[in-house]
Parts: C-alpha cells; structure tokens; sequence
C-alpha cells in the first residue's frame, strides 16, 4: 500500500498549486489529485483493518493497538508534522481527510488519531523549542507513542481558564500538584501536555503549560472510564501528588498556558469535526445499503419517499458540514483566523453524527437496535462529539461572539 508519506512528497510543490486548490475548493470541484490519493489510501486501509475489528475493540473495551501501529506507519499519527521531525509534511485539509475516512472505519481510532495530532503534537510544534519537538515529537509520529492533552479539571469542564491544578516553582524545577479529568488517550500516553496555574493572582494569565511524561514519581494515572461510546479509546484521570518536572519541560512562556490551551482547541475542533463527520457518513451508507435491500409491500423500502426524504436530510447535513471544516481547514493552511469558522465546523458536524446516526437506525429499525449492526455504535460514538473538545454551547458563544465582532454597530 503507497503510504501518504509519498504522497506528501508530490502535494508540496513551488508554483501556483496553492491557487489551484483555492480555485478548486471554492468552485466545489474535486479534490486534488494528491488529496484524492490521500482519501483512497485512507478509505481502504479503513475497510482492510479498522471495520472489520472496531465491534470487538468496542465490545471489549480494547485498545486498538495494531491498526494505531500500522496508522503510524502510513504516516496519520503526525501528518501535519514535517519530514524532518518525523510527520507525513501535508497539510489540515489533508488532516481533515484522512480524519474522516479513519473515523468512518472506527471512530475510536479516529479520536486517538485526533488528540495526537491536534492536541498533542500541534502544541508541541506550535509552541515548542527545537529541543522539545526532537525529544518529544519525533517518537509520538510512528503510533507507537502516542500523547495526550490535559486541561480539563473534575471542577471546571468548559471553564478552561479555572485551573485548580497548580505548578509551584521550586529550584530548577516546578511541583505539580492536582488532578485532571477526561482525559482521551490518559492511559496509553507517554507523554501529556498539562495546564497548571503558576501565578493565581493573574487567574487565566497565570496559567502554564509543561510537558509531562508518564513514570515520573507522583504521576498517577486512573483507571479508564466506561463510557457509552468511543470505548476502544481510554478516557482517565491524571494524578499529580508533589510531582516534580524540570524547568526545561514548560511549553512556550511562563504564563502562555490559556493561549496555547485555546490556540490548540481551535485546531482540535477541525480534528472533531472530521471525526464526526466520519460517523455521520458510515450512518449514511450503511442506511442506504440497507434501505436498498430491505424489502417491504413487495419493494424495497428505499423506493418509499419517507425513506427517501431521510436519506437527503442526511446527505445535505453530511455535505454541509464537510464544506464548513474543509473551509476551517484552508483557512487554518492559509494562515487565516479561523476561530468562528472552526467552532462552525465543529458544530454542524457534531450535530450531523448524531443526527444520521439517529436517522440510520430509523431506517434500519429492529436491526439498527442490536449490536450485529454498526447502528448502535454510531449512534454511541456520535454523542460525546457534541461535548468534548467544546460543548455545542460553547461554540455558539463562540460563533456567536466572533459575529457580534465582526457586525459591530458603529
């Protein structure tokens, strides 16, 4: 199989191939050759080894620990990063693709895949020093590494500038003390990028990132939560107890913390959105599959206009919201701010899964109801897409902000 490695080494080309894809995306015309490749590769690896375990993985509570290797090996565990650090060297758009195709396949898969990327090593490199990136991202590119990211706190959910966790200079080092809650990847993690309040009296101004690798003495991880979906990916509490990390290992500034915290967030969000967006078009298929074999009054059923009219809800739902994180995305390679354009993305895509994954079992009935069909498990994966990486409610406010902003009355 032709790893996205070499495809990276074909979609960066000199010239006005930047023009092209602006031209291309905006006319609603096809997708690169490059990304089409990208979105091929993913799509069969996929269907090879990601469909075929994601109901046992599920079942079991399991780690996908093969197929995140062999992810690694194509090149999705860093594929924004560059060559020379380790990463694929494509771009979010690529991100996005490959996102959606590994979600459609697992949706587990996908938001591991997701954290690593967005939330771990997107701040690593956004952020980091030249020391930081070849010490802690170069081993988190090949899947057999993989990072997380801790900001979430028992006490304050989307209140991300409420640290409770504190980080108290001591000598060469700092002492972390506190617990963080939520966390996606917590228990396979190497390494995790953690917020702490460094100086209370600035509130969200005094707070600091550092990176944390797992084994240091007062690092604790909890045990895995069992939740209702995306149950091959481990959610955990993290657990510092007069935890010592040197100085060398803070990220960015003293103080930097709340901006790298939203900075990444905001590229998390595409990563979400393209996860989800990967659950609302395995809805899509598999209730057009069945609607075509299924019969009922002598026809299929999806000869019958109630079952139709699902079905094209679902397709423009999916469509939409694959247009608005493919924007995010050409904006986020531009060098755009894309905050608004992000949280939309984010939005409409969470709100699609879970509105195909409903619709599917619909359409599918009784057998959407069981396990031996893949309904269920979209309809549980889809849910927590509405909450973590920013509740729906959260990115109203921001939407909502950003416009206000914008359309400001003189």
């Amino acid at each position: 199989m032709q790893t996205i490695l070499n495809v990276a080494k074909v979609f960066v080309r000199p010239g006005n191939q930047k023009n092209q894809l602006i031209r291309q995306i905006a006319s609603l015309n096809a997708l690169p050759e490059t990304h089409q490749m990208l979105q091929k590769t993913c799509r069969d690896f996929a269907n090879a080894e990601l469909v075929p375990q994601a109901a046992k993985h599920d079942r079991e509570h399991s780690y996908p620990e093969k197929q995140i290797n062999k992810m690694g090996a194509l090149g999705l565990m860093g594929i924004t990063i560059p060559e020379e650090l380790g990463g694929a060297g494509l771009d979010y758009l690529a991100y996005s693709i490959a996102m959606e195709e590994i979600s459609r396949g697992c949706a587990s898969a996908g938001v591991i895949m997701s954290v690593n990327n967005s939330l771990y090593l997107g701040p690593l490199y956004a952020f980091g020093t030249q020391n930081q990136k070849e010490t802690w991202i170069t081993p988190y590119t090949n899947g057999e590494k993989i990072g997380c990211f801790a900001l979430s706190e028992p006490g304050n959910g989307s209140d991300a500038g409420a640290a409770s966790t504190t980080a108290i200079e001591k000598n060469d080092r700092y002492v972390l003390n506190g617990t963080k809650m939520w966390i996606t990847n917590g228990f396979e993690a190497g390494a995790a990028i953690v917020f702490a309040t460094t100086n209370k009296s600035l509130k969200h101004k005094g707070i600091s990132a550092f990176i944390v690798p797992k084994g240091l003495n007062g690092f604790t991880v909890g045990k895995k939560e069992d939740k209702l979906g995306i149950r091959a990916s481990s959610t955990c509490q993290l657990i510092f107890e007069d935890c010592e990390i040197p100085k060398e290992n803070m990220l960015g500034q003293p103080g930097y913390g709340f901006k790298i915290a939203m900075q990444t967030l905001d590229a998390g969000r595409i990563g979400i959105a393209s996860q989800s967006l990967g659950i609302a078009q395995a809805s899509l298929e598999l209730a057009t599959d069945y609607a075509q074999k299924r019969n009922s009054f002598g026809k299929p059923i999806s000869k019958f206009q109630i079952i139709q009219q699902k079905l094209a809800d679902m397709a423009v739902s999916v469509e939409s919201a694959r247009l608005l994180t493919w924007r995010a995305s050409w904006l986020k390679d531009n060098k755009y701010i894309y905050t608004k354009e992000a949280a939309m993305a984010k939005l409409a895509a969470s709100e699609a899964a879970t509105f195909c994954a409903h619709q599917c079992i619909q359409v599918l009935g009784g057998m959407g109801y069981v396990s031996d069909m893949a309904a269920e498990r979209y309809y549980r994966d889809a849910r927590i897409t509405e909450i973590y990486e920013g509740t729906s409610e959260i990115q109203r406010l921001v939407i909502a902000g950003q416009v206000l902003k914008e359309l400001a009355v003189n």
